[in-house]
């Protein structure tokens, strides 16, 4: 179907923009986007588009350094902002927003995490631009959803995590709510935009029109308890805090070793023989106390003792050894210095080196996707402010006389 001429989808994407940063891949060459996140969710979703390729323009307020809450040479800063151009622009300006509508006509994806409401009174919203042009994929995350009684909530990944129900099934039995480790609610929001971008790029290739994709903190959490609302929406099963123990399989958990602990996932009665087996049990495979799923469900605690009177008798590496020999799913429970010394994720190539303006010589953690043609790179660091606003600004036609005018006026 053929596009419509003001689209940006009718742009030549054979090749890369004059200018641009060194190609992270080529799977999303030709694809441009305008970068208006911060913070981490936002940041996490352009990240995904920037690190396969696509031509990224992160717009950034000048002189403000502090988007993501932290410095620019901060490591989570230097983490989710690579492989972008930067171009400083002065949103509160009437001259800035022009310049915007401007770049937007260019644009095939705009990905934003304003507060609902924002981008309407910027003049900047989907039903604005998509006016100028109908190709354009506008992607917004929120806290919780761009309209509705909540949605002028401030959104910030920890609240999602209590209000979705994550921290009620995080954390030991009896000693209150516990959030995760890492900012999941943020992460999976901007994962799932990226997704949405991706299905929507598809679609145009066939319609020749964009879409407004929305996501949220709250509905990345919801999505994310899978099994657990699932138990619930079809049973009215409501869990509770189960520490490291596995709600539904049994015995999964951590047990300790004599130097540590372990992480074991016996899940099934076939791995449940093995793993009896593997530690001189067999008896516990007639026990009626253990002999069955259901019968290892009631008795989980006695059979947890049990099991640690027999793996605090040696070593977590020969433990491991063993079960994995056995066919019994086993593990180490790593610190983040030991994750990267692992030989598998050195072998996975996981950490990227880069050279940062900010740190020098340094490693990222690189895409956890392997391509085989197109695969991806860090192929630049996070640009400096305003790094290629010149090379931008001429890329849609302004001229050196122009671009002048603007910092004079404080728009760039």
């Amino acid at each position: 179907m053929a596009q419509p001429a003001n689209s940006s989808a009718t742009r030549d994407n054979s090749k890369d923009p004059p200018g641009s940063t060194p190609a992270a891949s080529q799977a999303l060459r030709g694809i441009r986007v305008l970068d208006l996140t911060r913070v981490r969710s936002g940041p996490t979703c352009v990240r995904q588009l920037a690190d396969w390729g696509a031509d990224v323009i992160k717009i950034e307020a000048p002189e403000d350094s502090a988007q993501l809450g932290g410095p620019r040479s901060g490591a989570d800063f230097q983490n989710l902002h690579r492989n972008k151009r930067s171009l400083t622009l002065n949103l509160k300006s009437d001259r800035g927003i022009e310049v915007f509508r401007r770049l937007a006509k260019t644009a095939d994806v705009i990905v934003e995490n304003f507060r609902p409401g924002v981008k309407k009174r910027l003049g900047i919203d989907y039903d604005t631009l998509s006016a100028d042009n109908p190709g354009l994929i506008y992607a917004s995350i929120s806290g919780f959803g761009q309209d509705g009684p909540l949605a002028a909530r401030p959104g910030f990944d920890q609240i999602a995590q209590g209000m979705g129900g994550l921290m009620s099934i995080t954390g030991k039995p009896g000693e209150g709510p516990m959030r995760v480790g890492i900012p999941i609610a943020d992460l999976c929001a901007g994962l799932f935009a990226a997704q949405g971008i991706l299905i929507a790029l598809i679609e145009r290739q066939s319609s020749g029109k964009g879409q407004w994709i929305q996501t949220s903190l709250l509905q990345a959490q919801v999505f994310m308890l899978d099994f657990q609302a699932a138990r619930f929406l079809m049973d009215g099963d409501i869990p509770g805090q189960a520490g490291n123990n596995h709600p539904t399989s049994i015995p999964t958990g951590v047990f300790r070793t004599k130097d540590g602990h372990m992480n074991l996932a016996v899940a099934g009665q076939e791995i449940w023989g093995r793993f009896a087996r593997a530690l001189g049990r067999d008896d516990w495979l007639d026990d009626p106390r253990y002999a069955t799923a259901p019968a290892r469900s009631e008795n989980r605690d006695d059979l947890g003792h049990e099991i640690e009177e027999i793996t605090i008798t040696r070593t977590t590496e020969e433990w491991v050894d063993l079960m994995n020999e056995a066919g019994v799913p086993a593990g180490e429970i790593n610190n983040i210095g030991q994750v990267f010394a692992n030989p598998q994720v050195q072998h996975l190539g996981l950490s990227q080196p880069v050279h940062s303006h900010e740190r020098g010589d340094t490693h990222l953690v690189g895409q956890p996707i392997i391509m085989s043609r197109t695969p991806s790179r860090i192929a630049s660091p996070p640009p400096l402010a305003g790094e290629h606003s010149a090379q931008l600004l001429e890329e849609i036609g302004y001229t050196e006389e122009e671009i002048d005018a603007l910092k004079s006026v404080g728009a760039i």
